[in-house]
């Protein structure tokens, strides 16, 4: 067996031989390291990864995929990590595939140090995709990664079909889920920017550059200075994306505006964060009834929810569902999302849903984290909360309450643990700090009822003049209370 052909056995195996936690013949390890070098057979295997296709047995449902869904086979790069949390990162990826509307065939993860500068998984990898790229009948290979334009290129020279990578794959997700005028304007802002990059030239049929006729021009009369139609496609690119980025400005100071109004009121507010599919829009709906779209889909949230909740003892909070995360989120969406993503450094209380279900939710939560810390979420109050307890092991529950100080499982499907959550919010929403003493007049029946439901109150009593109140209040309500405190 040379080195640039796998029998198919190997290529069937679903773990390198190197990964075996078992002795060769000869005695001698089976998985050792010289410096930073991977063992031959590990370097050498392109390993599948099992139980990732998701075409349909019944065959008359399979023609009718074929004809509308993409086929795809997933590649991936293992550079680091263990082999359990590259192939979850596999699994994911075949589930934005799916959520993009593809059918996923096959897997494939390639073992080594860094990836090829030229096709990203190596030239004679790149063969062996080609090889099950016409084995399994697929037009597009997806990329686990963020592939250089040059990489991309090169592989999609070698494989004949479409090579789309990560980045892309979840921004046409977004493009589909957007619905809001906001939304979508974010989302063509990201996609333009990773388009930017990666204009790609035709030959000759690319140009618009004048010249004669030996030159492929039309001679007299079209001679001089021209623009390619890759500079034109710049041009106009970087004209949309500017245009853009006013739009969306603009409607960041209509979200402000209003953001802004809250505060004035002394309303706090509450942000749900966590990753794609935790379970944050079920949430919502448990705690308020809103009424928000659940699917179990990857990006089925996309526009940021508002709504408007009471604690326990009656005080008023808002209530804010916001786009969910994912593992290496394109740069290009957090940039493009970033007024949204304000919504949650904004917040008095931070709830940062996880799916208890999922074989990596401590990798989730670092992901979250990690997006946090670029929009300034990562400043305020953190509760950890591990939905979808009721299909959890319990022992990844208590594993996840004993490295999270504040964390509380719960289920937004059956309603377990939510009492104890709406009571841990109450206790750690800013509360109404300034002791008035008012008379408030008969007539200003509104500022009574205001005061009912932004403020603690104390003691009540209606006398001839008006309602006599004990209160404690926010700084904005005191300022509306001014000329009615009693002396």
């Amino acid at each position: 067996m040379t080195k640039d052909h796998l029998t198919s056995s190997d290529l069937l195996a679903t773990r390198a031989d190197a990964l075996a936690d078992e002795t060769t013949a000869a005695g001698s390890a089976a998985y050792d390291y010289d410096g930073e070098q991977f063992e031959r057979e590990e370097r050498a295997a392109l390993r599948r990864v099992g139980g990732l296709s998701t075409e349909l047995t019944d065959i008359s449902e399979v023609e009718y995929r074929q004809l509308r869904l993409e086929r795809v086979v997933l590649a991936g790069v293992w550079a680091e990590g263990t082999a359990e949390e590259a192939e979850n990162s596999l699994r994911e990826l075949a589930a934005l595939a799916e959520t993009a509307g593809s059918t996923v065939l096959q897997g494939v993860v390639q073992r080594r140090l860094r990836p090829d500068p030229a096709t990203w998984l190596g030239k004679g990898k790149a063969h062996e995709l080609r090889d099950i790229v016409i084995a399994e009948g697929a037009d597009t290979v997806i990329c686990d990664g963020e592939l250089a334009p040059s990489q991309r290129r090169g592989l999609e020279d070698v494989v004949k079909i479409k090579v789309i990578d990560r980045t892309a794959l979840i921004l046409d997700i977004f493009a589909q889920h957007a619905k809001s005028r906001e939304g979508k304007a974010q989302v063509e802002l990201a996609q333009l920017q990773y388009l930017l990059p990666r204009l790609r030239g035709w030959g000759d049929s690319m140009s618009r550059q004048a010249g004669g006729r030996v030159a492929g021009g039309e001679g007299i009369g079209s001679r001089g200075p021209g623009e390619t139609k890759i500079e034109l496609d710049r041009r106009r690119i970087n004209k949309r994306i500017s245009r853009l980025r006013r739009d969306i400005k603009a409607m960041k100071t209509v979200r402000d505006t209003k953001r802004h109004g809250r505060r004035a009121r002394g309303v706090p507010s509450v942000a749900i964060a966590g990753y794609t599919n935790a379970g944050k829009s079920s949430l919502l709906n448990r705690l308020t009834g809103a009424g928000v779209l659940v699917q179990n889909q990857l990006f089925a949230t996309l526009d940021p929810t508002v709504r408007r909740a009471e604690t326990p003892d009656g005080r008023a909070y808002t209530l804010t569902d916001t786009v969910g995360f994912v593992r290496s989120l394109p740069h290009q969406l957090v940039e493009a999302f970033r007024s949204t993503l304000e919504e949650v450094a904004d917040a008095d209380l931070l709830l940062h849903v996880v799916d208890g279900s999922h074989p990596d939710p401590e990798g989730q939560i670092s992901a979250v984290r990690e997006v946090l810390a670029d929009v300034g979420g990562d400043s305020i109050k953190e509760v950890i909360v591990v939905n979808k307890a009721d299909i959890s092991d319990p022992e990844v529950l208590d594993r996840i309450r004993r490295q999270e100080k504040h964390s509380i499982a719960v289920s937004a499907r059956t309603g377990e643990g939510l009492d104890d959550l709406l009571e841990h919010i109450a206790a750690e929403l800013p509360k109404p700090a300034i002791e008035v003493d008012v008379l408030v007049p008969y007539e200003r029946g509104d500022l009574v009822s205001r005061l009912h439901e932004e403020a603690e109150i104390i003691e009540s009593e209606h006398v001839a003049a008006g309602t006599r109140l004990r209160a404690k209040v926010t700084p904005a309500i005191e300022a509306d209370l001014v000329e009615y405190i009693v002396a």
